[in-house]
């Protein structure tokens, strides 16, 4: 019999047309439910869905719901699935509201909201930042008389760096709240302040186990990277998880982290730090990641990453084995000022010397307006390489990052 799959937003961003390819790959049938009309859906992407229903916003499960609900009514669903941040939870309470199988409401609210998350892992004796979740402005200067400064400011259900500040004495810690909306009604979560060098850990797992995963790390921490425009930040999938010895610390906790907040079939984002307070949790998104990171961890396995996410979710299992042939890595490239892109120096030194290393590649033509520093790794130009030895590579988009210029005026 085949499965059928509901996916919440097939069209945007670009990449979710390859969750919906490979789950029709795999013999699923798929309804989309999405918030553009049904004809602005390329024909490819019709192609690979069995139905799609318009909504206003995906992210109102009340909405969500009535077209599940009124489609129930002649397809028996085994799946409901979102893989960006900002639907997960929309997605699990419609799943919970309709009977249909897939992570829980609660699993979804702890891999959003920090201070609980952080809470429930260290009942379960993983380390993590000290934290505080929040909207008593005295409660959160009594945590910061506490546990001491620098301190992390961020929303409770952030993603990535979005709405973060680091903050080192108590009038910048006001003031990151006034801008977290602390005065109108907003709780914030607080937290120490780690120091160490930052990764990411990311598996597929399929009724609680990890069946692939992967680490990566980045180049500045992110929050450095997000805040300073000189700065060519990059991250770097390793081809080195099963070799290194290092890597089975993180391993071990990340697969702590997934049974203590009972994730079961699912891909899962995880955050850590590494320094002179050892291996520290710092948080998880229980989706994909986000940069397209995925890409890059195909490239470096010689697999189809979506496929085998749609065998777990279909027919939980994977059906790839994962080659740890080559480190895969981006180097995002800033404008040197705001305005609109004029030209690039260096693209011909960088082909020349890394031409068959090189991935892909975006750079916006000249007249495109840049996009602020803080806007991401992907907003103006990035580059992204591969190649069998990881410090070769970090090299090398160094290399990109001092040679290859995005002029802006």
């Amino acid at each position: 019999m085949p499965v059928d799959v509901v996916f919440l937003e097939p069209c945007f961003p670009a990449n979710q047309r390859e969750f919906v390819r490979a789950l029709h790959a795999v013999g699923a049938r798929v309804t989309g439910i999405g918030e553009r009309p049904k004809e602005a859906l390329d024909p490819e992407l019709r192609h690979w869905l069995s139905h799609y229903e318009q909504v206003g916003n995906v992210t109102d499960a009340d909405q969500v719901e009535r077209v599940v609900r009124r489609l129930q009514s002649a397809v028996r669903f085994d799946r409901l699935e979102a893989v960006v941040e900002a639907h997960v939870l929309s997605a699990a309470t419609v799943r919970e509201r309709c009977g249909i199988a897939g992570t829980s409401v609660h699993t979804t609210f702890l891999c959003r909201d920090k201070p609980s998350m952080k809470e429930a892992l260290r009942k379960a004796g993983i380390p993590c930042a000290q934290s505080i979740g929040s909207d008593d402005r005295k409660e959160i200067h009594d945590f910061a008389a506490q546990v001491g400064f620098p301190l992390i400011v961020k929303p409770r259900d952030a993603a990535g760096a979005s709405g973060t500040h680091r903050v080192t004495n108590t009038s910048e810690l006001d003031a990151a709240l006034t801008s977290a909306g602390l005065d109108r009604g907003a709780s914030v979560a607080v937290e120490e302040f780690i120091e160490g060098h930052e990764g990411f850990y990311d598996t597929l797992t399929i009724d609680g186990r990890v069946a692939h995963d992967f680490v990566s790390h980045y180049y500045p921490n992110v929050l450095e990277a997000m805040r300073t425009r000189w700065i060519s930040p990059q991250f770097i999938a390793t081809n080195r998880v099963d070799s290194a010895a290092g890597y089975q610390e993180l391993k071990d906790m990340g697969r702590r982290v997934i049974e203590a907040l009972g994730i079961g079939t699912s891909a899962t984002h995880m955050e850590w730090f590494y320094g002179p307070k050892g291996l520290k949790f710092s948080e998880i998104g229980c989706r994909p990641p986000g940069v397209r990171a995925w890409d890059l961890y195909a490239a470096g396995n010689d697999i189809d990453i979506y496929r085998e996410w749609a065998m777990a979710v279909v027919h939980g299992r994977t059906s790839q084995t994962l080659s740890r042939r080559q480190a895969a890595g981006i180097i995002a490239l800033r404008p040197d000022r705001d305005g609109h892109i004029s030209h690039y120096d260096g693209l011909d030194a960088v082909r020349d010397r890394y031409g068959a290393h090189l991935l892909d590649w975006h750079l916006p033509s000249p007249g495109t307006p840049t996009q602020p520093v803080e806007a991401g790794y992907m907003a103006n130009a990035w580059v992204r390489m591969k190649h069998p030895d990881y410090d070769t590579l970090r090299g090398m988009l160094d290399f990109v990052g001092q040679t290859l210029k995005v002029r802006a005026r």
